[in-house]
């Protein structure tokens, strides 16, 4: 399975420790990622990350035209509700409308995505290989 990982900047640490968690699981997917949270995911976990540019220089684009093809099997940004506006919100906005769209699991905090990445790890997501 594809798995796209977003976090706000306020977020990459839990974004971080989650991946640590969660190692055993993610190790056995694709993972994508904008670039600053890939490469920080990638230096606590040894996992192989697809890196797009960094979200504010087009990485939150590049993502978003993988969900637009339907490419993705799984989203997980933690978004900061609190945090200013960014330039790119907009981007990061639209992956969230294309998730619900093609019908892409989407997490933005903590709790859901612990919910989605167990239910991926007990094979309810297999649906998903038959609706691409």
């Amino acid at each position: 399975m594809n798995i796209a990982l977003i976090a706000h900047d306020a977020k990459k640490k839990l974004m971080q420790n989650f991946c640590i968690a969660y190692r055993g699981i993610l190790s056995k997917n694709e993972l994508y990622a904008t670039g600053t949270t890939g490469r920080l995911i990638e230096e606590v976990t040894n996992l192989s990350v697809h890196k797009y540019l960094a979200g504010h220089l087009g990485g939150a684009q590049q993502l978003g035209a993988q969900v637009e093809h339907n490419q993705m099997d799984l989203v997980i940004f933690l978004q900061d509700p609190n945090s200013p506006a960014i330039p790119h919100e907009p981007d990061v906005h639209n992956i969230m409308k294309l998730c619900d769209i093609h019908n892409i699991p989407l997490a933005t905090n903590l709790a859901s995505a612990e919910l989605l990445i167990k239910s991926l790890d007990r094979g309810d997501l297999e649906w998903r290989e038959m609706y691409k």
